[in-house]
């Protein structure tokens, strides 16, 4: 037999084997929003037998690290703590989060812009202690397993992609950044289901970049995390823009919220020492306008800051350009320094800057500034 038909048989047998990995797909149907491009993943994916569900459900009951169930009970001791500090505590795990989230819809379609500190305020402090009870945890100091090990890495990333994202978003002045910070937590739990499915394909390639990685799921099973992701998002009932961010965070079209997650993403990975071109980061910074003059400090800075920051959950009651004004602010500029940079009237920008004291109570600058700081809006 010639060399040519040995090598053409060898490749057929090839591509056999890897389809021969792929579980055998059925048609499916869902009523939730994006139930079209949910049935064509669970087609994909392979909905047939118990091998998918067993996968999700395993994903959907993770273990919760012990010390952020710990810092969750902690918080809903006595009283009605504050949300954001609750927040904080059950955005510090992805499974704590899924299972907050979970909770609060029961089941349900959320309004779009939910987010983890709505569903605190939805369970209340009873609800919440409910939900850190029942769910089990882990102790990667007291009981260290290569599964801990595992699960640390799937938790920490996601915690680094959620600070990233809520700074990109900062800087962007992205909208809804409650949801985004759920998006970006769960951005990679797709990869906990091919886990779950595949065992072995699990391992971290840390000479691959994110889409290179990406690109080897398609091609060997045919299925890649993020649109894995996005149905089980779906099948939590949360909200559908937080799945579509999930399900589109790899695309180099992506805008908005998906474009945030696809540069944090990014960003994580390059401040660790793993490969993130910078071409990349590059163009998923200009997919939500960020030029390089500002990508620059991200990098610089992230994950230290000089100061901390505090996500805005409550609606920003300035507008654009009363925002800018007082930011400048709080960077110790004056008035005419403010109206150069913005190129408007330094009697415009005092009229921003008095709209600023009227609409949040200050009565000076200083005051302004404090509180615009506390709450996150610059």
């Amino acid at each position: 037999m010639s060399q040519v038909a040995t090598k053409s048989r060898t490749r057929k047998r090839s591509r056999r084997a890897v389809k021969s990995r792929r579980p055998a797909a059925r048609k499916a149907s869902r009523g939730t929003a994006g139930s079209k491009q949910a049935a064509t993943a669970e087609q994909r994916i392979g909905q047939g037998g118990r091998r998918l569900s067993d996968a999700f459900d395993a994903v959907s009951s993770m273990p919760v690290l012990a010390e952020s169930r710990r810092r969750l009970l902690l918080a809903c001791e006595g009283g009605r703590p504050p949300a954001g500090e609750v927040a904080d505590a059950v955005e510090s795990d992805v499974a704590l989060t899924i299972a907050v989230m979970r909770a609060a819809g029961d089941g349900g379609e959320p309004a779009d812009g939910g987010g983890v500190r709505q569903a605190v305020e939805t369970l209340g402090p009873a609800g919440l202690r409910a939900v850190g009870a029942s769910i089990e945890s882990y102790d990667p100091l007291a009981a260290p397993t290569a599964w801990a090990e595992r699960q640390e890495r799937f938790r920490r990333h996601a915690v680094g992609t959620r600070h990233a994202a809520d700074r990109i978003a900062e800087l962007a002045r992205l909208t809804a950044r409650d949801e985004l910070a759920v998006a970006a937590l769960l951005h990679d739990v797709g990869r906990r289901v091919l886990a779950e499915l595949y065992g072995d394909f699990e391992l971290d390639d840390h000479d691959a970049t994110p889409d290179e990685r990406i690109r080897r799921e398609r091609r060997e099973l045919g299925i890649d995390h993020a649109l894995v992701g996005a149905v089980l998002v779906r099948r939590w009932g949360m909200s559908s823009s937080i799945a579509m961010a999930v399900e589109r965070h790899h695309s180099p079209q992506a805008q908005g919220h998906a474009a945030a997650i696809r540069l944090a993403d990014l960003v994580v990975h390059y401040t660790s020492g793993e490969p993130a071109p910078t071409e990349a980061l590059i163009r998923a910074a200009d997919g939500i306008g960020l030029d390089r003059d500002r990508l620059a400090p991200l990098l610089y800075e992230f994950p230290h800051s000089s100061t901390p920051r505090r996500r805005a959950s409550d609606p920003c009651p300035l507008s654009v350009r009363e925002v800018d004004a007082l930011r400048g602010l709080a960077e110790g500029k004056v008035y005419k320094q403010i109206a150069q940079e913005l190129s408007l009237s330094v009697s415009t920008i005092r009229t921003h800057l008095h709209n600023v004291y009227r609409k949040i109570g200050a009565v000076d600058r200083a005051q302004a500034v404090l509180i615009a700081r506390d709450h996150g809006w610059i």
